[in-house]
C-alpha cells in the first residue's frame, strides 16, 4: 500500500526568493530615511553659536582699510642736475613757501650763465655802437637837407629877380635860362633828399627795432638762464612739512630726480584699498564710516584710481565734518564702506556656517529648542555684521551661525544641554 507523502512548505527557492525580497525591502527604507534626514548628531549647546533673526535697518557695507595721509602732498624733483653741496633743513622740518631746502653746484650750468651774461654785454655794447652811427648818419642827411634846402631858396630868388630884370630887358633871356635850370634842379635835389631823409628814417627805425628784438631775446635766454642757476638752490614750493628727504652732501643728483616731498599740514585724506571686485560699484560721493575714540566719523570718496593692481584699486576719501582730534599721518583706519542706501530687511548674523553652506541652507532651532534641522535659504547683500535674508526664514527664528566642519552630512542636529 502506498503512503502518500507531504508537500515541503518552505522549499529552498522560496526561502532564497523571501531572503532577497527582504534585502531589497531593507535598502528602500534605508534610502527613504536617508532622503529623509534621518541621520542626526548630538550636540552640545555649549560649542555653538544660536543667533535670532531679526528685521531692522540694513544696508550693505564692506570693510576697508584705509591709511591717513596729507590733504595735499608736493613732490620735490631736481629742476637741475648737480652735486649737493649743502642742505639748510633736515627730514621732519616745517617749512614756509620760499624756505631753502638744500643747494646744488653745476659747474658747466654756471659757466654757460656766465657766457650768456657776456654774450649779452657784448650784443648791448654793439646796439650802443650801431645806435649812435645811425644817429650820426642821420645828422649828416639832416645837415645835406639843410643845404639842399638853402641851395633851393636861394635859387628861387635869383630865379624871381632875374625873370623881373628879364621882363624890363635889364638882363638878355641866356641869364634868365641859366636862372630857371639852377631853380629846377634844386627842386629834384629837395625832393631827393625829402625821399632820402624819409627812407634813413625808416631804415633806422626797422634796424633799431630789430637790434631791440634780438637784445631782448639775449636778455631773455639770461634770464631763463639765471632761474636755471637759482632752481640749483631747491626751495618749499607750499607751507608744509618736509617728509622723505632724499639728498646727503656730496651726493649727485639728475636732473628730474626725486628729493623728497612736502606734506600739506592743513588737512588729512584717506587713502583706502578695495578689492577690483567692487570697482563697478564704486563712485565719487559714496560714504564710509569709522570708529576713532569711541566715536563715528564720516568720509566720503572724492577720487577713484581705476587702476588695479595686484586685485586692488584705490580710492581717497576725506572727512565730511571734522577731522578726529589726534589723528596722524599713516594711521590705519577700518572703514566700512556703504554699498547701498539703508532699507528695512530680514537678518541674520554673520557666521562660521556660510564657509560650508554658500548661504544655500542653515540649521534652524526648532520651537523646543531640542533639534534643529536642515532649512534652505536664500541670502541677499551682506555687510560687516550680517546677511540679508531673502526667504526661508522668518524674524524670531533661532538659528545655528557656527561652523558646520563637523557635521558632514549630517540632516539633523539634537541639541543637549
Amino acid at each position: 500500500m502506498d503512503i502518500p507523502l507531504k508537500k515541503k512548505r518552505f522549499t529552498t527557492k522560496k526561502i532564497l526568493l523571501i531572503g532577497g525580497i527582504i534585502l531589497l525591502l531593507a535598502l528602500i527604507v534605508f534610502v527613504i530615511l536617508s532622503s529623509l534626514g534621518g541621520s542626526k548628531l548630538n550636540v552640545e549647546k555649549e560649542r555653538i553659536s544660536m543667533s535670532t533673526v531679526e528685521k531692522g535697518v540694513f544696508q550693505e557695507n564692506i570693510p576697508v582699510n584705509g591709511i591717513v595721509l596729507p590733504i595735499t602732498t608736493i613732490y620735490l624733483d631736481a629742476l637741475e642736475g648737480g652735486r649737493v653741496e649743502e642742505k639748510f633743513v633736515e627730514d621732519g622740518a616745517v617749512l614756509k613757501k620760499g624756505d631753502p631746502i638744500l643747494r646744488l653746484s653745476n659747474t658747466d650750468l654756471e659757466l654757460s650763465l656766465v657766457n650768456q651774461e657776456t654774450q649779452v654785454y657784448n650784443l648791448l655794447t654793439q646796439m650802443q655802437i650801431s645806435q649812435n652811427a645811425a644817429r650820426q648818419n642821420t645828422i649828416n642827411k639832416l645837415n645835406q637837407y639843410t643845404d639842399v634846402e638853402n641851395g633851393l631858396i636861394e635859387a628861387k630868388r635869383i630865379y624871381d629877380l632875374n625873370k623881373k630884370l628879364y621882363e624890363k630887358d635889364a638882363i638878355g633871356r641866356q641869364d634868365l635860362v641859366k636862372a630857371e635850370n639852377e631853380y629846377n634842379y634844386q627842386k629834384e635835389r629837395m625832393k631827393l633828399s625829402k625821399q632820402i631823409l624819409k627812407q634813413d628814417s625808416s631804415a633806422v627805425k626797422q634796424e633799431s627795432g630789430q637790434v631791440q628784438s634780438s637784445y631782448a631775446r639775449t636778455r631773455n635766454a639770461l634770464e631763463l638762464m639765471r632761474r636755471k642757476v637759482a632752481d640749483l638752490v631747491v626751495k618749499a614750493p607750499v607751507d608744509g612739512q618736509l617728509t622723505s628727504l632724499d639728498a646727503e652732501i656730496g651726493q649727485s643728483k639728475n636732473k628730474g630726480e626725486r628729493l623728497g616731498q612736502i606734506d600739506v599740514l592743513s588737512g588729512f585724506k584717506v587713502r583706502a584699498d578695495i578689492d577690483e571686485h567692487y570697482i563697478s560699484r564704486i563712485y565719487n560721493g559714496q560714504t564710509g564710516s569709522f570708529s576713532f575714540n569711541g566715536k563715528t566719523y564720516k568720509l566720503s570718496i572724492k577720487k577713484v584710481y581705476t587702476q588695479v593692481t595686484n586685485g586692488r584699486f584705490q580710492v581717497d576719501m576725506q572727512f565730511e565734518e571734522t577731522v578726529p582730534e589726534g589723528i596722524r599721518r599713516g594711521q590705519t583706519l577700518q572703514i566700512r564702506l556703504a554699498l547701498s542706501d539703508e532699507k528695512q530687511a530680514i537678518m541674520i548674523p554673520k557666521g562660521g556656517f556660510f564657509q560650508q553652506t554658500g548661504g544655500n541652507w542653515i540649521f534652524k532651532v526648532s520651537e523646543d529648542g531640542n533639534t534643529a534641522y536642515k532649512t534652505d535659504i536664500i541670502l541677499g547683500s551682506q555687510n560687516t555684521e550680517f546677511y540679508e535674508v531673502l526667504s526661508g526664514l522668518q524674524p524670531g527664528d533661532k538659528v545655528i551661525t557656527s561652523s558646520y566642519d563637523n557635521y558632514g552630512d549630517i540632516q539633523e542636529l539634537v541639541l543637549k544641554d
